[in-house]
């Protein structure tokens, strides 16, 4: 029996990205950061240079956040916002050390045009709110609030479904889950409650599941523009099952940003207008 692969279309995509000028590890807010492990930002520079470069060769249109002293943590754009069909909700972080990363981005979205609305709740951006197929898919558990998904809803103007965590590890939806296309995803089952699996099973039914040794070096904390899945290079099973569904696998190498707890996702706050068909 020939089983037929999907035919997979990219789509242009805008993203707002920050450079790692200030990265650091001076705290620990997940289990990934350890503050007494080095951290070369030399390395990290060049690193997300190599991501920032490919997302623009592959077509996609790249803004840049100033970076700001004293906030190691804003290369992780992702978490400042969520962005859907042209509506913004300016982050509220849970943590004290990552707080003021909100105000550089409601500045941004200002300046660029928006009407940003600022959070009440605690939410981190699109590290837990996703879109996709004109839903937006949201986690709750261990950093946004199920609260916070009704101020979501309202705001970005679509109707939101819960996921909840589990694992301290995946402490945000996108370190979990991929949206790959408008009906595809992939995901590790181990990170969300049994509840929150079965919503996933309904939703999508023939979802890539990660094998436990890509989960575990942020394999799904990746960026997909319909057809070209970024994702970490050492994330080598997910590259084979996204080649078999007719995505092309991307492997980047970001392995300073890792130690911060972030892989190429973390790196990029998407500003979903309705995208652009790439030639």
């Amino acid at each position: 029996m020939t089983t037929t692969v999907p035919s997979r279309t990219a789509t242009r995509r805008r993203f707002l990205v920050c450079p790692p000028t200030y990265f650091a590890v001076e705290y620990a807010i997940n289990p990934w950061m350890d503050p007494r492990r080095p951290v070369d930002t030399g390395a990290a520079l060049r690193q997300w240079q190599g991501l920032r470069d490919t997302l623009r060769r592959l077509g996609h249109g790249v803004e840049t956040l100033p970076p700001r002293p004293g906030l190691p943590d804003m290369v992780f754009a992702a978490n400042g916002a969520s962005v859907v069909d042209g509506r913004v909700l300016v982050a509220r972080f849970r943590h004290p050390e990552r707080a003021p990363e909100a105000a550089a981005h409601h500045a941004w979205f200002q300046r660029a045009g928006y009407r940003p609305t600022v959070a009440r709740l605690p939410n981190e951006g699109q590290g837990d709110f996703l879109p996709v197929g004109g839903l937006v898919l949201a986690g709750s558990g261990l950093r946004t609030s199920p609260a916070a998904h009704r101020e979501a809803g309202a705001a970005l103007g679509r109707r939101v479904v819960g996921l909840q965590l589990t694992d301290p590890r995946f402490y945000h939806l996108d370190t979990a889950l991929a949206v790959l296309s408008e009906d595809q995803i992939m995901y590790y089952p181990a990170a969300f409650t049994p509840e929150s699996n079965r919503t996933l099973r309904t939703l999508f039914p023939r979802a890539i599941l990660a094998p436990d040794q890509d989960a575990a070096v942020l394999g799904l904390n990746a960026i997909s523009d319909g057809r070209h899945v970024l994702l970490t290079d050492a994330a080598h099973g997910l590259a084979v099952q996204l080649h078999d569904d007719g995505f092309v696998p991307v492997g980047v190498h970001l392995p300073e940003l890792l130690k911060g707890g972030g892989g190429p996702k973390c790196c990029v706050l998407e500003l979903h207008p309705a995208p652009e068909e790439t030639p």
